[in-house]
């Protein structure tokens, strides 16, 4: 017996062609009784005789082209494969006129797994039958498909969001946290916020690459295999590359001296010495004052004076940061579409929107060092809320691009600010232990601050959705305007003590 599964939109053919390119620009209709589908809709329509030259994939191109409402056409080349769509619905005689094969196999390589109408031509739905494209005149299946459909969008986003909580919590997460520590135990204290800038240039110019990559083969299947795979196994290949450049790393002379380890230490900074004296011809500025030795330390410490005070800020800003940072960067495709944008122009307008990313830490390059992280913090996250409140408002492509741009511009150089910051607050002894507690607050946010969206997208729209993203910045805002201390040009163990 065949199984029939569906995971695309419901494609209602109304009399009303308004009403067809609203469905085709990403808008989903509710409560459409049959006294508003279009009868008679013929093999003429579905496939007219200006495209059945091809045979192949192609034809998924060209389903409906022909099809009138309201003496317009209003389904356009690739509209309904690129509208994700997998059930039709229309009225009357549905698939009259010639006996043409081409006209549900268009419908099925573009997507289309069942047609319910409200009667069929006998030929059109033995041909259906042949292909495997399901066929019903059971109207009630519409609202159970359409709440299968929802139960099962919301079943994937928890398991994509679990599983995104596993990999990056448990992966790529700890290396987050720890490419920072390394990175600011390292780092010279002048240079420590251009360091973090650097860094994140180049781990966010993978942003656009993965958006374009994306526009390319989402809606593809390269040598049968879903494009979706392949974005994904691109990725995993990369880690074989940073796998390499890895090999050779000096450990932190920080954490060896705080395991005792101070010969192997000194071994490591005199070699970081003669390297950078070997690299530039001059001669080393003369050593500062000397601080605190690193000390053992646990857990419990970094409740106590004065990390406290920090680790209860950070907690706070990490929560309603990632609302802010992954509200929108996450959810760019979908607001798009919610906008009235055609799911492809969306992956379009989100790769132009991807090119900032990397834009954004080396524009921050040129203020690392010269404002307080804190005060670089405040000032993106107020950009941020303004740039968010009048992206929901706007409906010209070139004012949705630019504030996509600046949102992200702001968003990424919050991102890297706070990356270098939160590693200056705590001493050498519990510095990864402790950023990587605070951290993790943001992967939980991340997981159930999906849901609000998703639940506040549907009941209160775009708009609804950046007023709550503004919310969770105006905290961020006061958190760290009000808890945080300076840090700017000084050694992390002054800092820390």
């Amino acid at each position: 017996m065949a199984t029939l599964e569906l995971t695309g939109r419901v494609l209602f053919l109304c009399n009303d062609p308004t009403q067809v390119e609203r469905q085709l620009n990403g808008t989903d209709l509710e409560g459409v009784t049959p006294d508003a589908l279009r009868d008679d809709i013929s093999t003429d329509e579905i496939t007219p005789m200006s495209v059945l030259t091809r045979f192949d994939d192609r034809l998924g191109r060209v389903p409906y082209l022909g099809f009138q409402a309201g003496g317009r056409n209003p389904v356009g080349m690739d509209s309904v494969r690129n509208g994700g769509f997998g059930v039709t619905v229309a009225g009357n005689r549905y698939g009259k006129g010639s006996s043409r094969e081409h006209s549900p196999l268009a419908e099925f390589r573009a997507g289309i797994r069942l047609v319910i109408a409200r009667s069929f031509e006998r030929i059109y739905r033995q041909n259906a039958d042949n292909i495997g494209l399901f066929t019903s005149t059971d109207f009630g299946l519409i609202e159970r498909i359409q709440r299968v459909l929802q139960e099962v969008g919301v079943s994937l986003s928890l398991l994509m969001a679990l599983f995104r909580y596993a990999h990056s919590g448990v992966g790529i997460g700890v290396e987050q946290v720890t490419i920072g520590t390394y990175l600011s135990e390292l780092a010279p204290k002048h240079l420590r916020g251009r360091a973090f800038a650097v860094c994140q240039a180049i781990g966010f110019s993978a942003v656009p690459v993965v958006a374009f990559l994306s526009w390319l083969l989402v809606l593809r299947a390269p040598l049968g295999l879903d494009g979706w795979r392949w974005v994904v196994l691109l990725g995993g290949f990369s880690a074989l590359f940073v796998w390499y450049f890895r090999r050779n790393l000096p450990e932190s002379p920080r954490w060896l001296a705080s395991k005792g380890r101070t010969e192997e230490a000194a071994a490591v900074l005199a070699d970081l010495e003669e390297k950078v004296a070997r690299q530039y011809g001059a001669p080393q500025p003369a050593v500062g004052p000397a601080d605190p030795a690193p000390r053992k330390a646990g857990f419990a410490d970094m409740w106590k004076p004065p990390y406290g005070k920090r680790t209860v800020m950070l907690i706070v800003f990490h929560i309603f940061q990632t609302v802010g940072f992954y509200g929108f960067a996450n959810w760019v495709p979908t607001l798009l579409v919610k906008q009235g944008i055609t799911v492809t122009s969306s992956l379009m307008h989100t790769t132009v929107i991807g090119l900032a990313a990397p834009l954004g830490p080396l524009l921050g390059y040129w203020i690392a060092d010269r404002f307080e992280r804190k005060h670089v913090i405040v000032g993106m996250a107020a950009i941020n809320i303004v740039s968010g409140l009048l992206f929901s408002q706007a409906s010209a492509a070139v004012a949705i691009v630019t504030l996509g741009v600046l949102l992200t511009l702001a968003g990424n150089i919050i991102s890297f600010t706070y990356h270098t910051y939160q590693q200056e607050l705590y001493p050498t002894a519990i510095r990864a232990r402790a950023v990587g507690f605070v951290y993790s607050w943001s992967r939980l946010s991340a997981v159930f601050g999906s849901f609000v969206i998703a639940f506040t997208l549907k009941e209160f729209g775009v708009t609804g959705v950046f007023v709550f993203i503004a919310g969770a910045m105006a905290l961020v805002m006061v958190s760290i305007g009000l808890m945080g201390p300076r840090t700017l040009g000084k050694s992390l163990e002054s800092i820390s003590h």
